[in-house]
């Protein structure tokens, strides 16, 4: 039963985070290296954000939401 353990151990600590292992170490000599990640990621928020709008605003133009009052019962 501990060897379980062990490997559940052994996948996070040396396979999962190694690399924000190398990323902890490159940090104090590139910025901009150690922030990659973060930059990567908002750089595919904001596409995400945008598409959604688009796709929002071609709905919006064909008049395909219902916008009566007891369109949601919440209303």
């Amino acid at each position: 039963m501990k060897d379980i353990f062990y490997a559940i151990q052994d996948l996070f600590v040396n396979v999962l985070f190694w690399p924000f292992d190398k990323l902890r170490e490159v940090q104090l000599d590139s910025w901009w290296v150690a922030n990659a990640v973060s930059l990567i990621l908002i750089v595919i928020g904001i596409v995400a954000f945008v598409y959604w709008m688009i796709q929002l605003k071609s709905f919006n133009d064909n008049n395909e939401e219902d916008k009566s009052v007891t369109a949601h019962s919440y209303l």
